[in-house]
């Protein structure tokens, strides 16, 4: 980029719109459509929106919505109009989004109109100046402002580190960390996988249509499907919530699919998913959980394709991929393929040295797609990064002779539950913190359609009573569902090695079994 280029996202993605502005851009599965010219005039009316807040140079937009169009256009008005994108899991309840909101201190909090009498309160108890509300059926107090505004917008002038997002990822003290990610950042990242995954705009010819039925609160959904169909001019066929039936559906209607390996289980219990179904598709694409090789065999003898795995992070976006080209290789099963161009990934063991071939260690990261830190947190930044400015995702793997990358394990005891993260240090301070407990343990154990489920073992306090299930019931009124350990346990202690530390494998080892 140039002194001159502006480095705005917006700007990369409206680059690449079609001449005709009147193609359609996104068809909605209950029959609405919207052009490529209704994206940039609503956008451009969110925008001036936020424009006429006055608001202060790198204000924080924080969203708690439903999926839907209206949603992904007020992320695209939040990057053009040059402010930073705060998605939030639409899980998330009361403890949760206090803290957030208290952490990352947002201008304007946009939430659903059922979740506003609770919502709201937290967030003008922050400060937060401004509250709009936002449905998934196209209605809200942010919409009825929006229509008045001006369609016309000039895009905000940012540079290449300026903020466009944060996004919030849990450590294993419990206490979450904002990943702020760059315009370089998504910019980079979105243009690499547009030439590496082979994407086709419709001046090339015919262009590719994306099935997106990922959720847009995420970095798959928000990041890797919106921005691989918006830079590359492709059409989207937009689900508002994941139905395998519909889906299957919609291929033969589509090109290009991703999802994480729970969709893609769910879709093969669905008797219409046929060689004949897929027959026009190009791409089907897995990430965000380890994809079992079992899945990886069935999909491809029930459709002819094969998944393409890939890896990646909220800190990160995406780090590595299967090759989409025959010259470049195979589709592994197992393994997440080669570093992306301009991503350096290396293997390190605990001293910090080189692991050779096919020797599992620690990963670590670097590249133009590698986030600026955690958002008020320079200690913990700084602790991340290696001297010579790696990134240390924490994940355990190795690099085999052909320099396919796999994963072997997650480090800081991470469990990925149906494509999302469930940071076990956040759920047992919580059950911690109930009466008559005196220490818990969450693990995770394997699961034939979430990939992988939390187990929690709780201890009681000398003389207390601890009921499981009551346990689980208290837990839900907390935290967001897929958080929720599917059993809980309360035994006498908890195995521990020499040195005191609770044995995770061991109780993972113990209850592997109870649900395959």
């Amino acid at each position: 980029m140039t002194e001159t280029t502006n480095a705005n996202l917006y700007a990369a993605l409206r680059a690449a719109f079609p001449a005709d502005l009147d193609a359609i851009a996104v068809e909605t599965d209950d029959g609405l459509f919207y052009s490529w010219r209704d994206l940039e005039r609503a956008s451009a009316m969110i925008a001036n929106l936020l424009d006429a807040l006055k608001l202060d140079k790198g204000a924080r937009i924080a969203v708690q919505v439903e999926k839907s169009v209206e949603a992904m256009l007020l992320y695209l008005a939040t990057l053009r109009a040059g402010y930073v994108f705060l998605p939030l899991n639409t899980a998330y309840r009361g403890a949760e989004i206090e803290y957030f909101i208290g952490n990352a201190e947002p201008a304007v909090v946009v939430c659903s109109s059922a979740n506003a009498s609770w919502v709201a309160p937290i967030a003008t108890a922050a400060g937060t100046r401004h509250v709009f509300t936002l449905d998934d059926d196209r209605t809200g107090t942010l919409l009825e402002v929006a229509a008045q505004c001006s369609d016309r917008h000039t895009v905000a002038q940012k540079k290449d580190d300026d903020l466009a997002a944060i996004l919030y990822t849990s450590g294993t003290t419990g206490r979450s960390k904002g990943a702020m990610l760059t315009h370089r950042n998504l910019r980079s990242n979105a243009e690499v996988l547009k030439d590496y995954w082979g994407w086709h705009s419709g001046a090339q010819g015919e262009g590719d249509v994306l099935i997106h039925a990922l959720p847009i609160f995420h970095v798959h959904g928000l990041f890797v499907a919106i921005h691989g169909a918006l830079i590359s001019g492709s059409k989207m066929i937009w689900l508002n919530k994941f139905d395998p039936k519909r889906v299957v559906a919609r291929l033969p209607e589509a090109t290009v699919f991703m999802g994480v390996p729970t969709l893609y289980v769910r879709m093969l219990a669905e008797p219409g998913l046929t060689r004949e179904a897929c027959n026009g598709m190009r791409l089907f694409i897995a990430g965000s959980a380890p994809l079992l090789i079992e899945t990886f065999e069935a999909w491809r003898e029930r459709t002819g394709h094969t998944i393409l795995e890939r890896y990646g992070m909220s800190e990160t976006v995406m780090l590595s991929s299967n090759p989409y080209s025959a010259v470049q290789g195979q589709r592994r099963g197992g393994t997440v393929g080669f570093p992306l161009p301009g991503v350096q990934l290396r293997v390190r063991d605990d001293a910090g040295e080189p692991c050779p071939t096919d020797e599992i260690g620690h990963i670590e990261v670097a590249g133009p797609n590698v986030f600026a830190g955690y958002w008020r947190m320079p200690e913990k930044t700084k602790e991340e990064f290696t001297a010579d400015g790696y990134f240390k995702t924490g994940d355990v793997g190795k690099i085999d002779g052909l320099g396919y990358v796999s994963i072997v394990g997650r480090g800081k005891d991470l469990i990925i539950s149906g494509g999302y993260n469930v940071y076990p240090a956040e759920i047992e301070g919580y059950i911690n913190e109930m009466a008559g407990v005196a220490e818990s343990a969450l693990v995770g154990v394997p699961h034939p359609d979430f990939g992988e489920v939390g187990v929690a073992i709780v201890t009681p306090k000398p003389g207390a009573a601890l009921d499981g299930d009551a346990i689980i019931g208290a837990l839900k009124k907390k935290l967001a569902n897929f958080k929720i350990p599917k059993r809980c346990f309360v035994v006498s202690e908890l195995p521990r090695n020499a040195m005191g530390k609770v044995q995770k494998a061991l109780l993972r080892e113990q209850h592997k079994g109870l649900f395959v």
